[in-house]
């Protein structure tokens, strides 16, 4: 049987799950790291699933052969953090030296509150995750 990624690309509103979260502070980060992600992406935000928000569509294949589509960069507010999808730890490592208090999964940054951070090293982090995740069309 074959695998189904159940976070797929959907057409709710964006701005409805923005304005649904309760913390102010939290749905300003959120804003803010949104306007980020579609500046540098160049992408909308797009939901993806009920919780995430997503730009662009990159595809990926495991080793397994399971493959699908996931947004070139996105972020959640989650209950205790703000999640950022952002690729891999490893690859980043030098710019999350210098962001400042986070936790970093295998591919999520969780983030307590934007204040805590230094923006310019977000705003580089998403940069480098755009550029090494964004589809490459060969010229026809």
């Amino acid at each position: 049987m074959a695998y189904e990624l159940k976070t797929k690309q959907n057409d709710a509103s964006v701005e409805s799950y923005l304005s649904a979260i309760e913390s102010p502070t939290r749905q300003s980060d959120c804003r803010t790291v949104c306007s980020l992600m579609q500046e540098i992406s160049g992408e909308p935000p797009k939901m993806w699933g009920s919780a995430i928000v997503g730009f662009g569509t990159a595809p990926y294949l495991y080793a397994s052969g399971n493959s699908g589509d996931w947004p070139v960069c996105a972020f959640s507010s989650r209950k205790q953090n703000l999640t950022l999808y952002i690729g891999s730890k490893e690859e980043l490592a030098p710019h999350l030296a210098k962001l400042g208090p986070h936790k970093a999964g295998v591919s999520c940054l969780y983030i307590k509150r934007l204040s805590d951070i230094d923006l310019s090293v977000l705003r580089t982090i998403i940069v480098e995750c755009v550029k090494r995740y964004t589809p490459k069309h060969e010229a026809s």
